[in-house]
């Protein structure tokens, strides 16, 4: 697990709530793809980390998002790039729900993520502009 999420990964997502069912604007910083294991196979999919609304309030570390055509569009990718979109927060339910006794380290609760994202659009990239503030300040 990456050391920045691992470190992080208490935090929650309980500030989305606040977003149930509205429809509003975030941004997150990618830092890498990965694969999940769908229904027809494997799916491709995308982390945002520190994702914040329109405000700049961070409301959770990091999420997953499924490499929809939406994303696909922004092109490469690089670490640090800075996303912003339009999404609705929903509540979904997370944990093992199935008959295995030997599966304890995933018990069931609700958790928080943002569904639909549209307006994809990439506005910068997070390490960049950290360099350009420190050149400026220095």
């Amino acid at each position: 697990m990456n050391k920045k999420i691992e470190t992080r990964k208490n935090q929650g997502r309980n500030a989305l709530a606040n977003y149930r069912e509205l429809r509003g604007t975030f941004t997150g910083v990618f830092e890498r793809q990965g694969i999940k294991n769908g229904w027809t196979g494997p799916e491709k999919t995308i982390l945002l980390l520190d994702i914040k609304d329109e405000k700049g309030q961070v409301l959770c570390d990091h999420l997953w998002f499924n490499y929809t055509k939406g994303f696909q569009s922004l092109g490469n990718l690089a670490k640090g790039d800075i996303i912003q979109f339009d999404a609705r927060a929903k509540s979904y339910i997370k944990g093992y729900r199935g008959w295995r006794d030997d599966v304890w380290d995933k018990p069931v609760s609700q958790d928080w993520k943002l569904s639909f994202p549209t307006k994809l659009r990439k506005l910068g990239n997070d390490a960049e502009e950290a360099k350009k503030d420190r050149q400026h300040h220095a």
